[in-house]
């Protein structure tokens, strides 16, 4: 229809600075747990295991890794609830 815009899907960013191996992954689990088709996971990490065990449980989940960015201290994944 012209002029009907689409509502934006849903954007969460999860600010797991300063937590160490295992809790990275599992309160993203978590966090993806919540959240609806096709809501966006912003997940903000400190821990260098978490460039390992975050994609591991994406692919376990089944979700989609959009987007990995590796910062001076910050990795950064955005994940897609599938």
């Amino acid at each position: 229809m012209p002029g009907r815009k689409s509502k934006p899907l849903p954007e969460k960013i999860l600010n797991l600075r300063g937590l160490k191996c295992p809790l990275p992954a599992l309160r993203t689990r978590k966090a993806l747990a919540s959240m609806a088709k096709g809501d966006v996971l912003v997940v903000e990490c400190t821990d260098p295991l978490a460039a390992v065990d975050i994609p591991n449980l994406i692919h376990q989940t089944g979700d989609a890794m959009e987007k990995t960015a590796r910062g001076k201290k910050v990795l950064t994944f955005r994940i897609r609830k599938r």
